[in-house]
């Protein structure tokens, strides 16, 4: 009898479903324990919370590897955790690594400052050409490194493209998809052999945990977890916990994320105050085609530039009553931020410009509030 494959939303509630025992509870226990009883005389690993075995810890990661479609997947403590710890898995002292150049602040800041602090060079391409990815190779290059969608600005890259270039010189292919959740896009089905996701966005969902997953083959998730226990970023099993709790609306908030980033692209396009609207779901977004042909949503991220630039800005930001000004994301409330103070501080406004974020961009996360409330919010902001 074929094993039946269950959807994601399904897999998102229940992991692999199984029938429970009379009695049982409906909602999985917390195991708010940092160690547990071992047996006398054995040498069987010992439960403790800081390995990253925890029940809680253990369940979400299987649930999770199901929904990126990976061997084993990992929590850690935050999504900046997952990223430093799924590259050193991978990179070893006078390895080179190849990165996107459109890549959150945060993670090209821990490239700069601390991978070649370890004896790890990295080269920054630009992305939209594979010829870029071969032309950079070098016999010491052993990993690329992509985003997808990116953030702020919500490009859209050819992961397949890139798995190809990768797959030719025998490289690992590492791709964060924090934006997109795997109920939008699942990089290991393109071809990617590691997927980083900062769980403190959708995947938890409701601004209230920080962590981060690594989900990919089970010998980089292993070399993941020695790493774990080493440098002592193991999730809590409390925010575990939350974050499965997170995970069994996922699909349905999506969904709405979705709808209402699509909405609210879409009326900012008509307004003369906004200069220019970045969002894949629209026709004017230069990876459109590529977003409608890979993607299974185009998310809740938008990414808006004001026409009268920092001070405008400002003014709008002021004004803003149902959307916080908040440096996170992706949560059910709508957030909303400036990049050039959060995300990509450490770049100068010269850096940040050339990659596409001029003074007056903001990114706005659109919760999954009713989108004529959020457009009305943003709308009396515009106009007082």
């Amino acid at each position: 009898m074929t094993k039946r494959r269950f959807g994601l939303s399904t897999t998102a509630v229940h992991g692999t479903p199984q029938r429970r025992a009379d009695w049982a509870p409906i909602v999985a226990a917390l195991a708010q324990s940092t160690t547990f009883t071992s047996p006398v005389g054995s040498d069987e690993e010992v439960l403790y919370t800081r390995y990253g075995n925890n029940p809680n810890q253990v369940e979400l990661g299987r649930k999770y590897a199901l929904l990126e479609g990976a061997e084993e997947a990992l929590f850690v403590a935050s999504g900046m955790g997952a990223t430093a710890l799924a590259h050193l898995a991978v990179l070893r002292p006078g390895d080179h690594l190849i990165a996107s150049a459109w890549i959150y602040g945060g993670t090209r800041k821990l490239f700069d400052e601390e991978l070649g602090r370890l004896g790890i060079e990295v080269t920054y391409v630009e992305p939209d050409q594979p010829r870029n990815w071969r032309g950079s190779v070098r016999r010491n290059t052993r990993a690329i490194f992509i985003e997808t969608p990116t953030n702020p600005l919500m490009r859209v890259l050819d992961v397949e493209a890139v798995a190809q270039a990768a797959r030719e010189h025998g490289l690992a292919l590492l791709v964060d998809a924090t934006f997109a959740s795997p109920v939008n896009f699942r990089p290991i089905e393109h071809g990617a052999d590691v997927v980083i996701s900062s769980a403190t966005k959708y995947l938890n969902g409701h601004t209230d945990v920080i962590a981060g997953a690594v989900a990919g083959t089970a010998s980089v998730v292993e070399e993941v977890t020695r790493l774990m226990r080493l440098w002592g970023q193991a999730i809590d099993p409390h925010a575990a916990w939350l974050v499965d709790r997170g995970l069994r609306t996922l699909s349905v908030r999506m969904e709405r994320h979705n709808a209402n980033g699509l909405a609210v692209a879409r009326w900012a396009e008509s307004q003369s105050q906004i200069s220019r609207v970045h969002y894949p779901g629209l026709e004017s977004h230069p990876d459109h085609a590529l977003a409608r042909a890979t993607l299974a949503g185009f998310g809740g991220m938008v990414g808006l530039e004001l026409a009268g630039g920092v001070r405008a800005t400002e003014r709008f930001l002021r004004r803003l009553k149902l959307i916080a000004h908040a440096p996170s994301l992706a949560g059910v409330e709508s957030l909303i931020s400036e990049p050039r103070l959060t995300s990509h501080k450490s770049m100068r406004a010269e850096g940040r410009a050339k990659i596409g974020i001029p003074d007056g961009f903001v990114r706005l996360s659109c919760g999954i509030e009713d989108a004529e409330d959020i457009i009305g919010d943003l709308e009396q902001a515009l106009s007082e």
